[in-house]
């Protein structure tokens, strides 16, 4: 393994670490302490908000670099404390959940008109495809005019993915969030919402963006002509291979 593949690992998030601080450590805090005889809704909604928060900075400083999306997903946090804390009015969560996904997705549309459209940061980037060897070939064939048109096919579908999250976050928050903020039935609205953002929210995004990458995958196969193991990073090449002796 080459010192490129050694960062790559390096750098590559832990999704159960993930999900145990912006998920699991905030909606346990959220549901358990905020009670006014233990942290209190004040206090308990800061060390809940402060879980997401430090993942946030540990990575920023691990990697020496964030993604628009963790930037944004700070900012979400944020804006969250501060509603909370200042006790505005509890209906603005509706719309700082929908405002963050939304954003993501007009991004998306308007990095096409750039020179670094963000579907080459989320989909077709050096931890997931062999970029070097998709392109070499791309360039051989002469088929990058049509390999564009396919990339702005494969971003339309990965904002439709933060689309569909912009609607699925408003109707959870307007749904679950009633209560004045700053109260302890605001902190624990705010837990039930934590606990289902993965399966009303993510998955069903999550769902979208898969296929967008197969979108792309499947086209890049048929002008490539390289099946799709061989398209992949050299890690995740090796990673299969190893787990096909097992």
């Amino acid at each position: 393994m080459d010192n490129f593949e050694k960062e790559e690992k390096k750098k590559r998030e832990n999704p159960l670490i993930s999900l145990l601080f912006n998920i699991v450590l905030p909606f346990f805090v959220l549901s358990k302490l905020t009670a006014v005889d233990r942290l209190g809704p004040t206090y308990g909604l800061l060390l809940a908000l402060a879980f997401p928060t430090i993942y946030f900075l540990y990575d920023w400083f691990k990697n020496k670099s964030t993604s628009f999306i963790a930037i944004l997903g700070f900012v979400s946090v944020f804006l969250t404390g501060v509603i909370g804390m200042l006790e505005l009015p509890s209906e603005w969560i509706a719309y700082k959940e929908a405002s963050v996904p939304f954003l993501i997705g007009c991004a998306i549309l308007i990095s096409l008109k750039t020179k670094y459209p963000l579907v080459r940061k989320m989909l077709y980037n050096d931890s997931i495809m062999d970029v070097a060897r998709v392109d070499a070939i791309l360039e051989e064939k002469n088929c990058r005019g049509e390999f564009d048109r396919v990339l702005v096919n494969s971003s339309c579908l990965l904002a439709a993915s933060f689309g569909l999250s912009t609607v699925t976050n408003f109707g959870l928050a307007k749904y679950l969030i009633h209560s004045p903020s700053g109260t302890e039935e605001f902190a624990q609205e705010l837990a039930r919402m934590t606990a289902l953002s993965f399966p009303v929210n993510a998955l069903p995004a999550t769902i979208v963006m898969m296929f967008a990458l197969w979108y792309l995958i499947k086209h890049l196969t048929r002008l490539t002509g390289l099946k799709m193991e061989e398209m992949l990073a050299p890690e995740l090449r090796e990673s299969l291979a190893e787990d096909d002796k097992k």
